[in-house]
Formats: structure tokens, C-alpha cells, sequence
């Protein structure tokens, strides 16, 4: 095409390949010329994507994460991670490139993960054993992984002591005097499910981060597997937190604390609270997982996450890796006490 449009305007190919990649160095009147003929033939210029990997870089960075493309956008964690990341790669003029892997495996994801041009990956939140993780890694860029998979040798990992954290939350909860103490929990498996979560569901789940968190639990209580009753729903929004506190407290009445392990299932069990006129805390104690804003302007027992900051410390890793063996970062966290948390009504002792 080069050729041909070189031609139609009475200029060399070099002339051409001026126009399009450095104008300063072609006359008014001569790119005037040759973009009039290029209109013409219906030529738009070289593929950008093809220049950049001829200079050895894409200035992108590919963004993996399990789920829809608006997840990224509507989940309110999700979204401040990806902010923490973007001021970095910003910083350096790199783009980022979202790659949802979708809720099943897909044939046109997969041949995105492995021809997107990218100059290295960051892995959010995938399940162990994710179909597509492989097609990341065998590209051999450099890779960093927020959360999960955990402990995969060839990549750099920013995370949490999800379950250190949550039993020292369980354990500001026994101090209080709760003893009957339910879990709603956000998906444990990749398969839709909304319902009681046994052992079974969680014991071995592929989202590992949720799975610990139930077991930081557990630990603080010295309950046996089964002790503890749990509710767990696959979307995590404040709809799916409403019904999964009404399903639970309609199993178990008794309870007089639940831990959400999300912030969003916590506005949602709150909500519900709401409408079955319990009192919080005075009836029920809620807490939830993240410290989003809306938490903290509810006033809501939790867990507080650098959100922003694992997107930081995963841009920076990424963008040195190569220089030193993979590195793991633990990020901390902190248990703050709210309004919604307070010691059980002296009946439900």
C-alpha cells in the first residue's frame, strides 16, 4: 500500500512513511499531497500496534481479572485498585489494557491473553487454577498478581494476611461477648451459587482470599468446621448482601453478630437489618471487609484495606521487575471499630 500511495502522489515511499510517523520532516504543501491521496485509496496509516513492537515495547500493561468488562468499573474495590495502578503506569505514559477473562472459559479471551500487546501483566483476584493463567505466564513478560493465585513461582505477588486479619476481627467480637457468630461470604467457587456454604464449598475453594478469610474466622473461635454457619452469594452487590442476611437469620436466629467478608454484603445486610427491624448493634452486630467510603460513612465495623495501594505496589513491581528475583508484598491492614459492632443484647447471651 505504501508503494501504491507513493506512487499516486509523486513521492517516494520513504516520503510516504514520513508523512505518517514523523510530519516535521515533510513540506506543508508535500503531506497535504500525499494525505489527499492517501483519503483517496482509503489508506489510514501504518498499524500502530505494529510500530510500537517494532520499537520493542507496547506501552501497555495488560490488566487480568475473572469477571464481565464493567466489573472493573461497578465494583467499588476493584475500581480503587485499578485507580492505584493507573496513577503509576500514568506516571511512566504506559496505558492499561483491561482483559476480562469472563465468567467461563472463552476462546476469543484466551486468543486476547495470548496476542495482546502488552509489555507486562498484572493478574487481579483470578481462582487457582483459572483457564487463561497459563496463556500469561507463557508469554514470559513480567507479571505481578494482586491477591490470587498465590504462590506461583514466576510472578511477583501483592497481597494481604487475609486470614490473620479477619480472625483479629473475630476476636474483637468475642471480646464483646458474641458466641453465635454467622458468615456472609462473597463466591468461594467459579460456578453461580447463592446458598448455605458447608465445608465442602469452602475447604479447597479457588478463591483462596475468601476461603481464608472464613478461616481466620474459625480460627479465632476454635469452632469445629460446621460451627459456623455461612451464606454465600456469587455477585457481589448489595441486593445479593440484602437476601443473604434474610436467608440466614431465617436458618438461624439465634446469630448476634455476622461477618461480611465484603463492604458491599455489609450495606446490603445492613439494609436488610433495616427491614426486619433489628437494631444495629443492639440486636445484631454487622461487619464488613475493604473500608470503602460508603463504610465509613455508615459507620461500618470492618476491615481496612489499602485498596489503592495494592494497584501502587503492583505498578511497581511490575514496572521493576526483571532487576531482582520475584518479590511478595504483605500490605497492611487494621481492624476499625464502628458504630455497627457492640456487645450482644443481654437476652441473646
Amino acid at each position: 500500500m505504501i508503494s501504491e500511495l507513493a506512487q499516486a502522489a509523486g513521492v517516494s515511499p520513504t516520503t510516504v512513511s514520513h508523512v505518517f510517523n514523523k510530519p516535521e520532516r515533510v513540506a506543508a504543501a508535500t503531506r497535504e499531497r500525499v494525505l489527499k491521496a492517501a483519503a483517496e485509496l482509503g489508506y489510514t496509516g501504518p498499524d500502530p500496534t505494529a510500530r510500537h513492537l517494532r520499537r520493542g515495547r507496547a506501552d501497555a500493561i495488560g490488566v487480568v481479572y475473572t469477571d464481565e468488562l464493567g466489573f472493573a468499573f461497578e465494583d467499588p474495590a476493584t475500581a480503587s485498585i485499578l485507580g492505584g495502578l493507573s496513577r503509576v503506569c500514568g506516571a511512566r505514559d504506559l496505558n492499561l489494557l483491561l482483559v476480562p477473562l469472563g465468567l467461563s472459559a472463552s476462546g476469543v479471551r484466551s486468543a486476547a491473553l495470548a496476542s495482546a500487546a502488552v509489555d507486562g501483566f498484572v493478574v487481579y483476584s483470578v481462582p487457582q487454577g483459572a483457564p487463561g493463567l497459563d496463556l500469561v505466564l507463557n508469554r514470559a513478560l513480567p507479571t505481578v498478581i494482586i491477591d490470587s493465585p498465590q504462590n506461583v513461582p514466576t510472578a511477583a505477588f501483592v497481597g494481604l494476611d487475609d486470614r490473620g486479619t479477619t480472625r483479629s476481627l473475630a476476636e474483637h467480637l468475642l471480646r464483646l461477648g458474641h458466641r453465635r457468630i454467622g458468615i456472609i461470604a462473597s463466591r468461594l467457587g467459579t460456578t453461580p451459587y447463592n446458598g448455605p456454604a458447608g465445608t465442602d464449598r469452602w475447604a479447597d475453594a479457588p478463591y483462596v482470599i475468601i476461603a481464608n478469610r472464613i478461616r481466620g474466622i474459625h480460627d479465632a473461635l476454635s469452632a469445629a468446621p460446621g460451627d459456623v454457619p455461612i451464606e454465600e452469594r456469587f455477585d457481589n452487590t448489595i441486593e445479593s448482601g440484602t437476601q443473604a442476611l434474610h436467608d440466614l437469620l431465617d436458618r438461624h436466629p439465634d446469630l448476634t453478630a455476622v461477618c461480611c467478608l465484603t463492604d458491599v454484603l455489609a450495606l446490603g445486610a445492613l439494609t436488610a437489618a433495616a427491614q426486619r427491624r433489628l437494631h444495629v448493634p443492639d440486636d445484631l452486630t454487622i461487619t464488613g471487609w475493604d473500608d470503602l467510603p460508603e463504610a465509613r460513612r455508615v459507620g461500618l465495623t470492618t476491615i481496612s484495606q489499602p485498596l489503592a495501594g495494592k494497584g501502587q505496589a503492583a505498578g511497581e513491581l511490575l514496572l521493576g521487575a526483571g532487576a531482582d528475583e520475584p518479590r511478595r508484598v504483605i500490605l497492611p491492614t487494621s481492624v476499625e471499630i464502628r458504630r455497627t459492632s457492640g456487645p450482644p443484647a443481654p437476652t441473646r447471651r
